[in-house]
């Protein structure tokens, strides 16, 4: 199992601090939320900025740790634009960059409050338009694609991504509804989202990820590694408990934990998020 930590927010230039630090303490992934505007007036603890230009400075900052957001509305980006971003801030890392992609939270008023598409239906296939225009783009080969939202013509993208076969690509998966999964299995790794029976959203447990681990080896058929990565709070309570938490994932088929302290105490400084990364990845293997 891997581990990631992950920056609700902050000042640019301390979150770039804490990804040299994180570096330091042994994590083995740094991400950033990829926001445009969570309303400052309900969310003072978490100031947004842009992602891409903060991860280029964590790529030049850092030595080992691998980098991505969490994760990227697909939707709301261009993709040529998307494309030009990442292959960047991959060649900058020298290949240390993932980038995880999903429909995005409606709560983040770069949506609705500029006229960006706010139906699951749309940005689902705004969502698969763009991944097949990325990967396209990152191929280096010239490019064209008709799909329903999106027109190319003939472009060629260098330089390429570091990565062969390209920048893995983790989408999110509503389990156990059938179109997301599949679209997440074609693809380099899964974030789960777990329903119930009803279609309210339920906490994911080890449970979940063992059927969805099955799922995947039963219905796969890309060549390669794939990931299941599982977010969660550990490092503030007590460390017995928290490394039972994350061997229950990892036994379970959980590749990545991603240390996620979403739920921040309302203050804007980052001295209670370094006290977090300097207890080290909780890990079990």
């Amino acid at each position: 199992m891997q581990y990631g930590f992950v920056v609700p927010g902050g000042d640019p230039r301390a979150v770039v601090e804490l990804a040299r630090y994180a570096d330091e303490k042994g994590w083995d992934g740094f991400f950033v939320p990829d926001c445009i505007s969570i309303d400052p007036r309900e969310h003072p603890e978490a100031p947004a900025f842009d992602p891409w230009a903060v991860l280029a400075a964590v790529a030049i900052s850092t030595e080992r740790i691998k980098m991505g957001t969490m994760l990227t509305p697909l939707s709301r980006r261009r993709p040529w634009k998307l494309a030009r971003e990442t292959t960047t801030i991959d060649q900058m890392s020298n290949g240390r960059l993932i980038l995880p992609v999903g429909l995005g939270a409606l709560d983040d008023g770069g949506f609705g409050k500029v006229g960006e598409a706010t139906g699951r239906k749309v940005r689902a296939q705004l969502l698969d338009e763009g991944l097949a225009i990325l990967e396209g783009l990152w191929s280096g080969q010239p490019f064209s694609f008709q799909g329903e939202h999106y027109h190319v013509d003939d472009l060629l993208f260098l330089p390429t991504p570091v990565q062969k076969p390209r920048i893995p690509v983790w989408v999110v998966g509503a389990w156990p509804r059938e179109r997301s999964m599949q679209r997440a299995l074609r693809w380099d790794g899964l974030l789960p989202m777990t329903y119930g029976e009803d279609g309210t959203y339920s906490p994911t447990t080890p449970a979940h990820i063992a059927q969805m681990k099955a799922y995947v080896d039963a219905n796969r058929t890309q060549p390669g590694n794939y990931d299941i990565v599982m977010e969660g709070e550990t490092l503030a309570g007590d460390r017995d408990q928290s490394l039972a938490k994350v061997r229950g994932f990892a036994e379970a088929g959980a590749t990545w934990w991603l240390e996620s302290a979403w739920t921040a105490p309302e203050r804007t400084d980052t001295g209670w998020l370094r006290d977090l990364i300097s207890v080290g990845p909780p890990r079990v293997d």
